[in-house]
């Protein structure tokens, strides 16, 4: 992305993001952000110059402007770890295939996603590809829980080593799908000039790259600078001297606010639900701990495969409520001190997320530990978690998160007490008063799961549009594909483990059932494939049925769509688990891809 300021001489300065969302900023004779911006509500550092040189690729085939149609079989959306392994695997099979990817370089919300403090919440050597031995030998990470950078250059080398980039065209908003049906091929549109037409559509857009922008009454005045965590600038923010909000205390919040109050004068931080959120271990990564892991990646790795909450190895398979108090704290404590991801705090007993005694015991042992940590007894309480169960919510890895709130220069906003009102000129004012700032950071998330899907245009058989299918929650079939909507995949989509278990596992094995589909399809000449409506009900039945046994659906998550005005409450992943997940979806293909209905490609002969 390469975006550039204009002087703007009335009262009206515009921005425009990648995904049509408009925001007007009433700051005269001030320079605007033009050009490709992807910022939530066009919202970016508005006094900031955003320079970039794009990754070099070769020139991916595109359709000329005389209205000539290019012919792909597979057009691949997004270049993060779903999009990069899904070009690696279809050209395998000998396919042409097209990725295109809005961002300036590959990496997904990694290549967004640059705020100070941005890391993994999983341990680094597992949150990596599995599918090349010789890729896990020779990367070496850095930090347990890499950072940003390390993953983005992680995903760079991944593209380059394996010569992904002449199948990406970078800088490339994808804006509509349509399915042609007497052609039995999806048109594909983008902001480029050209036609391209695919067989099949993979969307390796992400659970977590559409930025949710917050309605805040008079955002638009506010004179200072504006950032949103999930589209931060590509080069270093300087806080020091400022005063600054950060609205959202979430996953990201959690990460960025001990960064911005070493820096700021003043940092505010405004909490409308306090998070629980456990501290990640800083174990440092010895060789000889690599090394073991490295030995037996295989082992792992088919572990990672096979598992479900209760039957990760580091689960303890005791119940909190029926161990004695000495022994509960013991282990709580152990995890606490040395926590390898938020997997391994939700199984430091087997019935955290089942049992409501169990559940309300680990929530007051995390909340002794904040009053513990946070000296002011006013702010702790302010900062405990109550309301809902441990885990509903997606747990927080954490770096000095509750020590930060020790600094003179943090002030805690609790949003239950004095309610967000406005945005001012130089200020965020609430039903208390107003609080003087530089700088707004929004630290408010993102449209997760089906945001990246219902913002395109993406026009099924017959013309039916796929956000208003989903008006009333994402249907689905195995969380890859919908009925109505022939070739078309959804990585990680609603309805698949994604968001809750080990995320780069769940996409290796879509993108490997996706495989296995095409290669039956093409022994058999079949040229369509799409979920059969009655095993989609039945899979969607099946998703919430699961779920209810959980106490995930008692949290208010953006797992169930509740960060965003007007979306339904449906909670979208599959709650069993990675293991018996994959276990279904390999019963479905050894019965003939069971649940998914073919069309012959006699039918499309001479088109």
């Amino acid at each position: 992305m390469h975006c550039t300021l204009r002087q703007v001489g009335t009262k009206i300065e515009t921005w425009s993001d990648s995904r049509g969302q408009h925001l007007q900023r009433g700051v005269a004779g001030a320079p605007s952000c033009i050009g490709p911006s992807r910022c939530p509500a066009g919202i970016r550092g508005a006094h900031l110059m955003v320079e970039e040189t794009p990754m070099t690729n070769s020139p991916a085939p595109t359709a000329e402007a005389d209205g000539e149609t290019t012919h792909i079989d597979v057009v691949v959306v997004g270049a993060g770890f779903s999009g990069l392994y899904a070009i690696y695997t279809m050209r395998s099979l000998g396919l042409t295939v097209q990725c295109y990817e809005l961002g300036g370089g590959v990496g997904g919300t990694w290549y967004w996603n640059r705020y100070p403090g941005a890391r993994c919440d999983t341990e680094s050597l597992q949150y990596s590809f599995s599918f090349s031995p010789e890729l896990e030998q020779e990367w070496v990470w850095s930090e347990r829980f890499a950072t940003q950078p390390e993953i983005l250059r992680y995903l760079e080398h991944v593209a380059e080593r394996f010569d992904l980039l002449p199948a990406i065209q970078l800088k490339t908003k994808v804006t509509a799908l349509t399915y042609l049906n007497e052609r039995g091929r999806w048109e594909v549109e983008t902001d480029r000039a050209g036609r391209v037409e695919a067989s099949f559509v993979v969307m390796a857009s992400g659970n977590l790259s559409v930025p949710n922008a917050p309605q805040l009454e008079g955002l638009s005045r506010f004179t200072g600078e504006i950032f949103h965590t999930g589209d931060w600038p590509h080069q270093a923010v300087d806080f020091r001297g400022k005063r600054v909000a950060v609205i959202g205390t979430g996953s990201s919040g959690i990460q960025v606010i001990p960064r911005i109050a070493e820096q700021a004068d003043h940092l505010y931080v405004f909490q409308r639900t306090p998070q629980y959120s456990v501290p990640a271990s800083r174990a440092h990564l010895s060789d000889e701990y690599v090394a073991d892991i490295k030995a037996n990646y295989p082992r792992i790795r088919e572990e990672t495969r096979r598992a479900a909450l209760t039957s990760l190895p580091f689960l303890n398979r005791e119940s909190a409520k029926e161990v004695d108090a000495e022994r509960r704290e013991q282990v709580f404590q152990e995890r606490w001190a040395d926590c390898r991801g938020a997997a391994h705090f939700l199984t430091a007993f087997n019935d955290l997320l089942v049992d409501d005694e169990s559940n309300a015991l680990a929530g007051d042992f995390i909340r002794s530990r904040i009053r513990e940590t946070v000296r002011d007894p006013e702010t702790a309480e302010r900062l405990c978690p109550i309301g809902y169960p441990f885990g509903s919510k997606r747990l927080c890895l954490d770096m000095d998160y509750y020590e930060t709130f020790n600094r003179e220069n943090v002030t805690l906003i609790d949003l239950r007490e004095q309610a967000l009102q406005s945005v001012a000129e130089g200020a965020v004012t609430t039903t208390a008063g107003a609080y003087e700032v530089d700088a707004i950071v929004l630290a408010t998330g993102y449209d997760g799961m089906t945001g990246a899907l219902t913002r395109i245009d993406i026009r099924g058989v017959d013309g039916s549009l796929l956000r208003e299918v989903w008006a009333h929650g994402p249907l689905n079939y195995l969380g890859l594909q919908v009925a109505g909507f022939p070739n078309l995949f959804t990585v990680t989509g609603p309805g698949s483990p994604s968001v809750i278990g080990s995320v780069v596992t769940s996409i290796e094995q879509h993108i490997e059932f996706i495989r296995d589909l095409m290669v039956y399809m093409r022994a058999r000449d079949l040229a369509t494939v799409e979920a059969d409506e009655t095993a989609q009900k039945n899979w969607v039945e099946h998703v919430n049925e699961v779920a209810n046994k959980t106490l995930f659906v008692k949290g208010n998550s953006w797992w169930q769509g509740a960060n965003i005005e007007g979306k339904p409450r449906i909670f979208m992943p599959y709650a069993g688990g990675v293991g018996p997940y994959r276990t279904i979806c390999e019963d479905v293909a050894a019965d003939n891809f069971r649940g998914f209905t073919f069309g012959p490609a006699s039918q499309f002969t001479g088109q």
